[in-house]
Parts: structure tokens; C-alpha cells; sequence
């Protein structure tokens, strides 16, 4: 019987994005953009529910090939990635069609993503490795309720589309690496029993991701949704009329996501602020990035409809923008709990008032105009960089002879 090879270490060459990661990346930007374009107006809670679902749902699709080719690298097979994309590409152009309720659509995205999905299956399984980090990546309990959704109506679509989610959630945090290496063994057990030749099933591999090129890839997504937030606005100034509030807005969301982007990059790893190389599993760092994503981009959302409303933000729009950068934070919060030092001190300084000035920005300031909310935002998100650096010097001081 074939025996499962110990984990492959992570080689540690320097790896870069392909042509062809960046190409298939170029779809998770036109997805993103039609995903966030739900949230426009004034979004209620089923908006967001979907806006919620179908950005998970797109992430998850992305992940399943981005991590093949991590893994894969110069051995990925250039037709199934591109294939992926086209199906990615079919699932961005139907997101309005579902919004709008058009079944046409629905399935057409239904269907794509299941095709995503057995695409990824199929070629986990051509290369005869095991991805213990992500098992929904090569597992397909979570697309069989996206296929009887094909078959389904509203609203009893939408409950399949999330029970699939929910499923992957599920598969990625209570089937241990142990679970998978034993039912892929009893898998090809069965395969060599059918088989007319004994041992002609080859041995599997446990893959081991590479994690400086999956550091970059992620990153990219992120930079991704950034760029989201910078086409939202100067959409909405192409069509604005041009006056002293609309450039102080605009200069306020510039220097928002200038700010965002220092505490992704510059203060954090892979995009998630806070968060350093190897301080979490990658089953944890993953839905945390993919968290950190989502409330970026219904950020990005939110400056969009501030600066079509430059004067007074409407109820739906402040919170949309005050509570995803609550949200933002409070993720923020989870990926500094491994920090060496100071954990508690830093929730209590950081974390907590960034995540709930928001909110009361949110509740009480209906009597504040669209620049003060966004420019309030502004430095709040510029508190933890402050706050950092008053620490450091701090800490420097008190560790000086003599102090």
C-alpha cells in the first residue's frame, strides 16, 4: 500500500508572482469591483448578506487557485488556470444580474463556481499532493449545495450558496491534518483494490506552501482592494461637480487609504495589519485575510457613495464606512495577539478606541457632514501608527543606561 511522504519544507527561493498569477489576478480586480458596486446607495441588510456571500464565495474561488499555483510553481498547468479565470470572469459579470434577482444569472454563477471548484479538485489530485493548510482547497463537500442550487429559486438559493460556505468553514477547521492523510490512504486503498495491477497508484505528498510567494500573492489582493477604493472616488469626482468640498473629500479618502495601506504593508504581512511571518497557521491567517479584504473593499464602497453625497452622508453609507473600519481594526486586534510584547496594552490603546469611535461616529453623527466623517476616520486610522511611534521612543528611553 502507498504510504503518504513526510511534509516538503519550504524551499525558500526567491519565488515571484508569474505572468500568468498576475494575469489570472487581473479577474479577482474586475471581481472586486462588481462585488463592492452592490453595496452602493444606501445598503440595507440583505444587501449585505449578499454583498457578504458572494465575496466570499469569489475569495474562495481565488484562494483554490492561487494556492495551486504556490505550490505547483513552474509545474502549473497553464490551460486549468486559465480556465479558472474564465470562470471567475463568467461569476464577476453575473454579480449584478443576482443582485438585480435575474435567475439566468444566478446559475450562471452557481454554475461557474462549481467548475472552479472540480477544476481545483482535479488538479490537487493530478499532482497526487495533500494541502493540510487548506483542505477546502481540494475537498468538494462545500460545492454540493452550490449544485443544488442550480436547480433552486430565490430565497432558497442564497441558504445553499451559504451552507457551501459554511461547509468549506467548516471542512478547513475541524478536519485535522491526521483526518485528511487518512482518508486519502483509504481512498487509494480502494483505488489499487479496482485496480487490475497492484502499486500502480503513485505515493502522495503532503504540499507545503511556499510562504514568501504566498505572502506577495496575497498582498496583491489587498493592493487589489486599495486600488478599488482610489477607482470608487474618482468615479464618483468624474461625475461631481467640482468645488472646495469635494477636494477636501477627496484629499480625506486619499489619505484614508494611503493610511490603510501603511498598516497593511508597512505595519503588517501579507496585507493583514499586525501580523508577522509564521505567528499564525495558515487556517487562521487565511479567513483572516480574506476578513480583511472583505472590509476593505465595502470600505472602498463607502468612499464611492461619500463622495456622491459630498454635503450629508446618508444613514446607510456612514455606517457602511464606520463599520467596516471597526471591522478592520477589530481583525487587527486578532492578528496582534501574537505580538511579543505589550498585548494587552496595545487592545486597550488601539484596538478597542479604533474599533469603537467608529461605531459612535456611526450612531451619533447624523449631524456631521460627509468631509468631518470621512476626515474623523482619517485619524483614527492614523492613531495606531501614533501611537507606535510614541511607544518605541518610550520604550527606547527607558532602555537607555542611565534612564
Amino acid at each position: 500500500m502507498n504510504e503518504v511522504s513526510p511534509a516538503i519544507p519550504d524551499s525558500g527561493e526567491d519565488r515571484h508572482a508569474t505572468w500568468l498569477e498576475l494575469f489570472f489576478d487581473l479577474v479577482a480586480v474586475a471581481g472586486v469591483a462588481q462585488i463592492a458596486h452592490l453595496l452602493h446607495g444606501e445598503p440595507g441588510p440583505a444587501d449585505l448578506g449578499q454583498y457578504a456571500l458572494l465575496f466570499l464565495a469569489f475569495w474562495t474561488a481565488w484562494i483554490c487557485f492561487t494556492l495551486y499555483g504556490n505550490v505547483a510553481g513552474e509545474g502549473t498547468h497553464a490551460r486549468t488556470v486559465l480556465a479558472a479565470m474564465f470562470g471567475m470572469a463568467v461569476m464577476a459579470a453575473a454579480v449584478p444580474g443576482v443582485h438585480e434577482g435575474e435567475n439566468g444569472q444566478a446559475r450562471a454563477l452557481a454554475l461557474a463556481y462549481v467548475v472552479i471548484r472540480m477544476l481545483a479538485n482535479r488538479a490537487w489530485r493530478h499532482r497526487r499532493e495533500l494541502l493540510v493548510d487548506w483542505p477546502a482547497a481540494q475537498m468538494s463537500l462545500g460545492v454540493i449545495p452550490w449544485i443544488v442550487s442550480l436547480w433552486a429559486n430565490e430565497p432558497v438559493r442564497y441558504r445553499l450558496w451559504a451552507l457551501g460556505i459554511a461547509l468549506d468553514l467548516w471542512v478547513t477547521f475541524t478536519v485535522s491534518a491526521r483526518d485528511i492523510i487518512e482518508n486519502r490512504k483509504a481512498h487509494d486503498k480502494r483505488e489499487e483494490r479496482h485496480s487490475r495491477r497492484r502499486d500502480t497508484v503513485p505515493p502522495v505528498s503532503v504540499a507545503a506552501p511556499h510562504a514568501d510567494h504566498l505572502s506577495e500573492r496575497l498582498g496583491l489582493f489587498v493592493i487589489i482592494v486599495l486600488g478599488e477604493g482610489v477607482a470608487q472616488v474618482i468615479e464618483a469626482a468624474s461625475e461631481a461637480t467640482w468645488n472646495r468640498r469635494l477636494y477636501g473629500l477627496a484629499s480625506a479618502a486619499f489619505f484614508l487609504l494611503v493610511a490603510l495601506w501603511s498598516l497593511s504593508f508597512r505595519h503588517g504581512y501579507a496585507g493583514v495589519p499586525y501580523l508577522t511571518a509564521r505567528s499564525l497557521p495558515a487556517r487562521a491567517a487565511l479567513p483572516l485575510h480574506c476578513l480583511v479584504s472583505g472590509c476593505l473593499a465595502a470600505l472602498a464602497a463607502g468612499l464611492g457613495a461619500a463622495a456622491e453625497h459630498p454635503d450629508t452622508l446618508p444613514t446607510g453609507t456612514r455606517w457602511l464606512l464606520c463599520a467596516s473600519l471597526a471591522g478592520y481594526f477589530l481583525l487587527t486586534g486578532i492578528a496582534a495577539l501574537r505580538r511579543p510584547d505589550g498585548v494587552r496594552r496595545w487592545m486597550l490603546s488601539v484596538v478597542l478606541p479604533c474599533c469603537a469611535l467608529p461605531l459612535l461616529i456611526a450612531g451619533f453623527g447624523g449631524g456631521l457632514g460627509t468631509l468631518a466623517v470621512v476626515w474623523l476616520l482619517v485619524a483614527v486610522t492614523l492613531w495606531p501608527t501614533f501611537y507606535e511611534s510614541r511607544y518605541s521612543k518610550r520604550a527606547d528611553a527607558v532602555s537607555r543606561p542611565g534612564a
